[in-house]
């Protein structure tokens, strides 16, 4: 089957090529693809999948993403690690909060990025995402717990918020994240826990006894009346039981 892939600009041919083919052959590695063409002239990407059951159908749907990041500007690395199970994939459209005017758009850039990459790079540090920045858009990658947090970031800056209001907001959201964390941790740890089922039967005497008879006794009650090997099993007595005969 072949499918038809996002078009690379042609200022992003070279990246997803890489060095003598080095990038599209690792895209095509991890992707499990039987072909992967890239069209040095357009920027236009193809993929020929095997037969079916021969490639893994989410990688499959989620090559789109590697290639539309890359071609958004994304280090090759960083797109694709999309193909991984827990990485996803989001775009932010610039355009859709400034409208397309080119000065707007480099101002909003300015604002996400900061002084010496500095706003970007917390953003990235706050979230565990990889955030690329190419004319009117902007891409980010990364796990689904930050990568929400790191789209809103981004959607708060781009529609005006300061920057401290919105590290503020990754810092609270961080905090959240880590109590959730360490709440669910907690809660395994007490699931699994072994509860000393003989604690009580201590101290009753002879409760222990009791107990372990009336347990016998349950289970010889389901007993299979066909399973001739389950039925001598049952009629085996314990050192504690005993049998006795009385007349009526």
């Amino acid at each position: 089957m072949r499918q038809q892939l996002p078009r690379v600009p042609k200022d992003r041919i070279g990246v997803i090529i890489g060095a003598k083919g080095e990038t599209s052959r690792a895209i095509h590695k991890a992707a499990g693809c039987k072909d992967f063409i890239i069209d040095s002239d357009t920027g236009d990407v193809d993929v020929v999948w095997g037969d079916v059951g021969s490639y893994d159908p989410v990688k499959a749907m989620k090559l789109p993403d590697v290639v539309k990041a890359i071609g958004r500007g994304m280090a090759p690395k960083a797109a694709i690690s999309l193909l991984d199970d827990d990485h996803f994939f989001e775009l932010v459209d610039l355009r859709d909060y400034v409208g397309k005017r080119s000065n707007q758009q480099r101002r909003i850039r300015a604002r996400i990025i900061g002084r010496q990459g500095r706003i970007r790079k917390l953003i990235e540090q706050l979230t565990q995402t990889q955030i690329s920045i190419y004319n009117s858009t902007v891409v980010l990658v990364g796990e689904e717990s930050g990568l929400f947090a790191a789209r809103q970031a981004i959607e708060m800056l781009a529609g005006g918020s300061e920057h401290g209001t919105v590290l503020g907001y990754l810092e609270r959201d961080r905090k959240r994240a880590r109590l959730d964390s360490k709440s669910l941790d907690a809660h395994q740890e007490r699931a699994t826990k072994a509860k000393p089922s003989a604690a009580f039967d201590t101290l009753v005497p002879g409760l222990a006894d009791v107990s372990q008879r009336r347990q016998r006794r349950m289970k010889a009650s389901q007993v299979d009346p066909e399973d001739e090997d389950a039925v001598s099993e049952m009629m085996v007595l314990a050192d504690d039981e005993r049998i006795q005969w009385e007349e009526e």
